[in-house]
């Protein structure tokens, strides 16, 4: 008995799943360390006159994490020796990494300077991704220049706070 899924489209559902994979797992990661702390810790710390009100963050992170999903998802569904793919895969899951782990570093460690130390590595890491992604398609490139403003103004906000409270 054949199911109704088609080989391309079982293809692309795979590809997609495989796309959004890590970035809900980061998400989720994130949110676990995070949430915690909104209410107490992070609520304790002085913060800089710019830093957004908390609302902001969830919408935020939603519209970043969905345009990060979808610029890999690109990036997968290239020919396996695409010049530069297995670099770009590799580099796209190292700062999703970091991603989730700023969050245990900042949040759960209650660490704004070993926030710090992680952002710095992310941010380069989300730079050096938007290069690669955008050798190969160039939509998925710039569908990562909206992360990398936030997170160099996370990187702001971030030192801010370590200055502020160090």
């Amino acid at each position: 008995m054949r199911d109704n899924v088609s080989t391309p489209e079982r293809h692309w559902l795979i590809t997609a799943l495989l796309a959004v994979a890590p970035v809900i797992a980061a998400s989720v990661l994130g949110n676990i360390a995070t949430m915690p702390q909104i209410t107490g810790w992070y609520a304790g710390l002085v913060k800089p006159s710019f830093n957004p009100p908390n609302w902001i963050f969830g919408p935020v992170w939603t519209a970043l994490f969905a345009m990060m999903a979808y610029s890999f998802y690109r990036v997968l569904r290239t020919p396996v020796f695409t010049q530069g793919r297995a670099t770009a895969v590799a580099l796209f899951l190292f700062q999703i990494a970091l991603n989730a782990a700023w969050s245990w570093a900042f949040f759960a460690a209650q660490s704004p300077l070993l926030g710090f130390v992680v952002i710095v590595p992310l941010w380069l890491s989300i730079a050096a991704t938007i290069v690669v992604f955008w050798r190969i398609d160039t939509l998925s490139g710039a569908l990562l220049l909206p992360y990398l403003a936030w997170v160099s103004f996370a990187a702001i906000l971030n030192f801010s706070i370590w200055r502020l409270n160090g």
